[in-house]
């Protein structure tokens, strides 16, 4: 059934003008409502096992274009540490690739800072998107500019422009283009993805076997993420064959290899234009969510909930005649607030992760890795996530929920700060074998001690787990608890505490070096131990309410009713 069926003459009309498009629904997503499929009763949630909906086609889409931009973005970003750090050897095949010379100390600020700037540029682009163009035009719109910066990137890796210095800030001029491209992709297309799945409540389903189940957005928006950064992981692997061309034939192919997926990338954004689900940009919301934070402030006593309309024609009636929010909007913004507290913390988890993108890698050039380059052990991290996410997604999860077990978020984010802190903590032993390791001990300085790769391998696994638990969950903890016209600015929200992550980077590259950095790698661990504890500790409860968090939202009649609201108000 076409969802256009469904709704209004007017409505049609709008989304139109809107530039919306709609997308043939789940046969679950249509017929919930009916009689076969109703309400979860209390004895229902306390029987019955939770499970997934089924997955939109135009989810896929998305997912794909993801892909695209990922095995663009880890095609390009897997070399640069020795892009930069080592010299050029003047010849391919190379036993130590390299372009700029530029030392372990610079080539670990820059990529920090190439991190810490993908990871702001979201902001920009997700205003964007929910106070302008929409997540798809904006997606559209930062393609190009990305574009644009793979282009000089590729353009300034080839022989002479290296031979003539330009490759250094050719480089720079790059990273600060891409950077911003892939900034006001990645801000609009995981909230993207997340939309193609339209229901909101929870709903009883029998099963061909005759099971009776409750099917749960929850255990939909985690099977929908699962898969989302699956596809982020298979095009991850781009990284190995850029570290393999930069190794045996230069930087140049290394780039562009990557440059040239980039096309399928924006043909996708392109010729899926029609099938994609698309909620329009509020326009004004961050001028109505900056009125309400200062009624509650300063006008009216009582907090957010005193500012609800429906609060303010009682006690505020000439306030309520010129608010545009309703109540459902304070309620949301009220959970988006109670999220990003739990985002605090995730900086110390970034900053574990960050260490498989510069320092691991280095880590690495000082080990015995036979004939593959010492970059391309990182690529174990996303093979790792694409075994492991299925497993997750179809037994682990699947089986818990069996037994009555559901992984709420708060626990599966002190789970990967454990996991996290268990891969920092075996790096860091893995670092005082490498200083006790003949012929140059603890001060390799780049050459080589008698010591295999290979014993960095439980460091990608421990880390790749702890994505699971972390990433996958944030990014689904950001969609579910941001209010419909702010998913973009939530989600953004979350990247940026890898922005900080950054800062506690730089702040440590001092003792990025040896023989200080098995250190840092301890310290590291010990931070991430004691935040997932307290991330437990103080916020479990959360995971209590976390259905009855979801369900807070507005009917389709509703949003109607919203935007109409809005819109007097502008024309007022």
């Amino acid at each position: 059934m076409d969802e256009k069926l469904k709704r209004s003459e007017g409505e049609i009309k709008k989304e139109q003008q809107l530039d919306q498009f709609s997308v043939t629904e789940s046969f679950d997503q249509v017929h919930k409502e009916d009689d076969n499929y109703p309400e979860p009763t209390a004895e229902d949630w306390k029987n019955l096992r939770e499970v997934a909906d089924s997955v939109p086609s135009s989810a896929y889409l998305v997912i794909l274009i993801e892909f695209c931009e990922r095995f663009t973005y880890y095609g390009l970003s897997g070399p640069f540490q020795n892009y930069i750090q080592h010299p050029d050897p003047g010849h391919y095949p190379a036993d130590q690739p390299g372009a700029m010379g530029k030392g372990q100390q610079t080539a670990t600020a820059l990529t920090t800072f190439f991190q810490f700037w993908c990871y702001i540029t979201p902001i920009i682009g997700a205003v964007i998107a929910d106070q302008y163009l929409g997540k798809y035009r904006t997606i559209l719109l930062f393609s190009i500019i990305y574009f644009v910066g793979l282009i000089i990137l590729t353009c300034t890796s080839i022989p002479s422009a290296i031979a003539s210095g330009a490759a250094f800030p050719g480089y720079i001029v790059a990273i600060i283009i891409i950077g911003l491209g892939t900034g006001g992709i990645k801000a609009n297309v995981s909230p993207l993805v997340a939309e193609q799945y339209r229901s909101r409540t929870a709903f009883v389903k029998t099963l061909k076997n005759g099971d009776r189940v409750i099917v749960t957005p929850q255990a939909t928006y985690q099977k929908i993420f699962n898969m989302f950064y699956w596809g982020i992981n298979i095009g991850s692997l781009s990284a190995i064959a850029t570290t393999e061309l930069e190794k045996n034939v230069g930087f140049w192919p290394a780039f562009v290899l990557p440059t040239l997926m980039f096309i399928p990338c924006i043909g996708v954004v392109l010729l899926g234009r029609k099938r994609y689900v698309q909620h329009p940009p509020r326009g004004s919301v961050f001028v109505e969510a900056g009125k309400l934070f200062w009624l509650s402030t300063f006008k009216v006593k009582g907090g957010m909930e005193a500012c609800k309309p429906s609060n303010l024609a009682v006690t505020h009636p000439e306030l309520a005649a010129q608010v545009t929010h309703d109540d459902v909007f304070v309620d949301e913004l009220k959970r988006a607030l109670k999220a990003c507290v739990i985002f605090l913390w995730f900086p110390i988890w970034w900053l574990c992760y960050q260490q498989i993108a510069n320092n691991l890698i280095s880590q690495a050039s000082t080990m015995l890795t036979g004939n593959v380059p010492n970059d391309i052990m990182q690529n174990i991290d996303p093979i790792a996530l694409i075994i492991l996410i299925p497993i997750m997604d179809r037994l682990i999860y699947p089986g818990l929920r069996r037994l009555k077990i559901n992984m709420r978020p708060i626990f599966r984010i002190s789970l990967g700060f454990f996991f996290g802190a268990v891969a920092m903590g075996y790096t860091a032993g893995i670092q005082s074998m490498i200083y006790n390791t003949p012929p140059y001990y603890n001060h390799p300085d780049g050459e080589t001690n008698w010591i295999s790769a290979a014993y960095q391998i439980p460091s990608y696994v421990f880390i790749a787990i702890s994505e699971i638990f972390c990433s996958i969950t944030g990014m689904e903890y950001a969609y579910k608890k941001a209010p419909q016209s702010m998913k973009s600015i939530v989600m953004a929200l979350f990247l940026l505490t890898n922005c900080f992550a950054s800062i506690l980077a730089f702040a440590l590259v001092s003792v990025a070096v040896d023989p200080k950095i098995q250190w840092m790698y301890t310290g590291i661990a010990c931070a991430a131990f004691i935040c997932g504890i307290l991330v437990y500790v103080l916020h479990h409860k959360r995971d209590r309410t976390d259905v009855e968090e979801d369900a807070i939202g507005r009917s389709e009649e509703q949003m109607d009713v919203y935007n109409d609201k809005k819109e007097g108000s502008d024309k007022a």
